[in-house]
């Protein structure tokens, strides 16, 4: 299985190739993608240097577009389109219906991967992408069980790609509007989860807060590690009991279920965190190319005590993998 690492910037691109990665991908310094912080992505001639050096190493590269072109503003998307294939990218990452239309009108040579934005996680759903933008591959969203993927895998001919390590983010449900709600800047078009300018953490002398822009999103006693304030990891009172209502503050690690994944008939292997610096990229990318190595060729090998200290709060879960309600 092909395995697709994150690079939030042309450091962390280089360290992603040399470490082994299959394919890294990456997105513009504006809107059109959905990891649109300060400090991060690419401009036009860094995507090119960061495309030539991975292509020398005999890696590729994805541009994520994958935001929703704004009422008004979709000359900036369609201007990010036009670059990619511009560009020697083995494919441009896209949700949105008109720019996938823009895409595969103006550039039918371009290859079209659909984003997780999309939340295509039914067959119909998938094979009206393929048929209507000719998209190629189909990043799943984190709602499905491996019987599901391997459902929908027999009733598609494009290709397929999960997520199996980083953070849980659905992307495409009503999480992102409360956010957006809070802070004025929306996931989902500006490409901004909980902007550092919207969080503040005070001493509360007994605890510590969090909040964001003026809204309390958690309390921690002292000694508990604070995590970073996104609303859908707030921890709040329903029906009387305190607790984590959407999701728990940890990350997925499916490393476990690689010989399912490859059975069920997945292509590709995507690892979240394009925020995350070069040390985390190395250390994360080379135990998973040992393990999609050892899958291969019908051995096992245990990540957990490698990949724990790079998980949020040093915890995981299977997520929807392994689904469990409460």
């Amino acid at each position: 299985m092909e395995l697709v690492c994150p690079a939030g910037t042309p450091a962390a691109l280089r360290t992603a190739v040399d470490a082994g990665a299959d394919t890294v991908y990456c997105g513009f310094r504006n809107e059109t993608n959905a990891r649109n912080f300060p400090g991060l992505n690419f401009s036009t001639k860094e995507l090119h240097q960061g495309i030539d050096y991975a292509a020398a190493r005999g890696s590729k590269v994805l541009v994520a577009v994958n935001t929703f072109a704004q009422a008004g503003k979709t000359d900036l998307w369609r201007e990010a389109i036009d670059e990619v294939a511009a560009s020697n990218a083995h494919a441009i990452i896209l949700a949105d219906l008109g720019m996938l239309d823009y895409a595969a009108t103006k550039h039918p040579d371009l290859r079209a991967h659909l984003s997780v934005q999309a939340a295509a996680a039914n067959a119909d759903m998938i094979n009206y992408y393929a048929d209507e933008f000719n998209v190629k591959r189909v990043v799943l969203p984190r709602v499905l069980t491996v019987q599901e993927i391997a459902a929908i895998n027999a009733e598609i001919t494009c290709e397929t790609e999960v997520f199996i390590f980083g953070g849980l983010c659905v992307m495409a449900e009503g999480r992102c509007s409360l956010s957006s709600y809070c802070t004025g800047k929306s996931p989902n078009i500006n490409g901004v989860c909980s902007p550092p300018g919207s969080v503040k953490y005070e001493d509360r002398g007994s605890h510590l807060e969090s909040t964001l822009e003026g809204i309390t999103i958690n309390q921690y006693p002292k000694g508990e590690a604070a995590a970073y304030p996104t609303l859908c990891k707030g921890r709040f009172e329903s029906d009387g009991e305190v607790g984590y209502v959407f999701e728990d503050p940890v990350s997925l690690n499916a490393a476990h279920l690689l010989p399912q994944l490859q059975q069920a008939g997945v292509t590709a292997l995507k690892i979240e965190g394009r925020q995350r610096g070069k040390a985390y990229m190395a250390q994360v990318v080379k135990s998973f190319c040992t393990a999609v190595d050892a899958v291969a060729t019908g051995r096992s090998v245990d990540l957990d005590a490698i990949l724990a200290p790079l998980t949020e709060g040093q915890k995981t879960t299977k997520g929807s993998y392994q689904k469990t309600w409460r």
